[in-house]
């Protein structure tokens, strides 16, 4: 087992690369000005009771289905491949925030964040797609003209997701694939929607 725990660690960079050990970041630590490089899957990171603070987060391979809702993030960049995260406060508790952050060089697909006040964070460019408030929008959402299955997958957002959730954003070209349709099918629709990046 690699930890970081109970201290303040500023301007390093951090590598989590073991093939072989789980790697935990907490409890009790704070990354300031650091360059977090995450080389391992899911199942190898622990993140609890940590605060990133104007930190660059890059993950190396895909990071899938993890939840970083036991993190503080105030002013930090991301870059990399994150599918199936999610970031803030997922179960109303006061242990995951996160504020003013970048992801503009990520790749974000089924990506929540939750609790949070979304307009704060700078969102992947096309061909990333974010929703705000997608739970409270789901009737709008519905109502749209939308190409192959997305309609049938945008009525979910009213029936499964927590109302917590701030903002959605996915990769088009992967969302299409998914639903059966084209990224340039999907655009002409959200050219009828406010409250989307992309």
């Amino acid at each position: 087992m690699i930890q970081f725990r109970d201290r303040e660690i500023a301007n390093e960079q951090l590598v989590l690369d073991s093939r072989t050990e789980l790697h935990y970041l907490g409890p009790t630590l704070t990354l300031r000005n650091c360059t977090l490089i995450v080389k391992v899957p899911a199942k190898a990171l622990v993140v609890s009771r940590t605060r990133l603070i104007d930190c660059s987060i890059e993950v190396a391979r895909v990071l899938k289905n993890f939840s970083w809702d036991r993190a503080h993030f105030s002013g930090c960049r991301f870059k990399g491949r994150y599918l199936g995260n999610g970031f803030g406060n997922l179960e109303g508790t006061a242990e995951g925030s996160i504020v003013d952050c970048d992801f503009t060089d990520a790749l974000l697909d089924e990506t929540r964040f939750l609790n949070c006040d979304a307009r704060t964070m700078s969102f992947p460019p096309w061909p990333g797609l974010t929703i705000l408030d997608p739970v409270g929008r789901a009737a709008e959402l519905v109502a749209l003209p939308w190409p192959g299955e997305l309609r049938d997958f945008f009525q979910w957002y009213g029936e499964e997701r927590p109302a917590s959730t701030a903002a959605v954003t996915y990769f088009v070209p992967d969302l299409a694939k998914r639903n059966g349709t084209t990224p340039e099918a999907i655009k002409a629709v959200l050219e009828q929607l406010d409250g989307v990046y992309y």
